[in-house]
C-alpha cells in the first residue's frame, strides 16, 4: 500500500490571486529583411493581458499560427517576451537568471506536450521518478518519490500498468502518464498544449475530464491550447487569440 500524499480536493477560490499574470506582453521575432534590406520582425504576441487563477481551467483557442504557442512559451518561461511583465506562483519573472527561471519551471510548471515524449526504455512508473534520480535522490527521498508516482498512477487509473513500457501502452495511457508525470512536482500552472489531439473523441473527453479533475484537486492554474470547440465547453473559460491578441473571452 502506497502511502504518498494526495492533496484533498479542493473548489477554487473566487479571491484567489493568479497563480499566472501576464500583463502587456509583446513578443517579437526578426523575420528576415524587406525589400529596402531593412529588418523585419513578426509580432508573435501583441501587448496581451492574461491571467488564469488556481483552481480553475482556461481554454484558449485560436487558429494555426494565432499565438497560443508562444503565449505558452513565455507563461512556462520558457522565452521572455520583448516587453511587458510575466508573473508565476507570486513571482515577477523579470530580471531574473536563467538558473532561477530553471528551478521555477521544475519547482512550479507543469507541461504536458501534444505527444506524451515518454522514454521508450523506462516504465509508466519510472518515467515519473525519473526526475528524482536526476536530483541524486537515494534513500528514503527516491522512496517517497517512488510512493508518489505510484499514487498518481492510481489517481490517473494506471496503478495496473505502473510497470509497462510505453510500446504497451495505449494513445490515453501515455497521454495519462504525461499527466502523472507533470503533477509530479506538484505545480502551481499547468500549461497543455492539444493534449488530445492524437486521440479518439471518447478518450479525448476522458483526457479533458481528468485534467479539469486534477486541476480542482491540486489547484492548480490550468490553461490548455485545443482546436477542439467541443472540448473547450468542459473548461471553466475559453480564450480566443488571433494574431498574437485575445479578441474574446466567454
Amino acid at each position: 500500500m502506497h502511502t504518498a500524499p494526495i492533496p484533498s480536493p479542493s473548489a477554487p477560490t473566487c479571491g484567489d490571486a493568479a497563480a499566472l499574470r501576464l500583463e502587456d506582453v509583446t513578443l517579437t521575432y526578426p523575420d528576415g529583411v524587406d525589400e529596402n534590406g531593412e529588418a523585419r520582425t513578426l509580432r508573435a504576441l501583441d501587448a496581451v493581458h492574461f491571467s488564469a487563477e488556481a483552481g480553475t481551467v482556461t481554454a484558449l483557442v485560436g487558429p494555426s499560427g494565432s499565438g497560443k504557442s508562444s503565449l505558452l512559451a513565455v507563461a512556462a518561461a520558457l522565452i521572455r517576451p520583448s516587453s511587458g511583465s510575466v508573473h508565476l506562483a507570486g513571482r515577477d519573472l523579470t530580471g531574473l537568471a536563467e538558473r532561477e527561471l530553471t528551478t521555477l519551471r521544475r519547482d512550479q510548471v507543469g507541461t504536458i506536450f501534444q505527444q506524451p515524449n515518454l522514454l521508450p526504455s523506462l516504465t509508466a512508473l519510472e518515467q515519473l521518478v525519473l526526475t528524482a534520480h536526476l536530483r541524486g535522490d537515494r534513500g528514503r527521498q527516491l522512496k517517497a518519490a517512488e510512493e508518489q508516482g505510484a499514487e498518481l498512477l492510481d489517481l490517473v487509473g494506471l496503478a495496473s500498468v505502473a510497470n509497462r513500457r510505453p510500446h504497451q501502452l495505449s494513445g490515453g495511457q501515455r497521454q495519462r502518464v504525461n499527466i502523472a508525470r507533470a503533477l509530479m512536482g506538484r505545480p502551481s500552472v499547468m500549461l497543455v498544449d492539444e493534449p488530445t489531439s492524437a486521440l479518439d473523441h471518447e478518450r479525448a473527453r476522458s483526457i479533458l475530464e481528468l485534467l479539469v479533475s486534477t486541476t480542482r484537486q491540486f489547484n492548480t492554474a490550468t490553461v490548455i491550447v485545443t482546436h477542439d470547440a467541443q472540448m473547450a465547453t468542459l473548461t471553466d473559460r475559453t480564450v480566443t487569440i488571433r494574431d498574437g491578441r485575445l479578441i474574446s473571452e466567454r
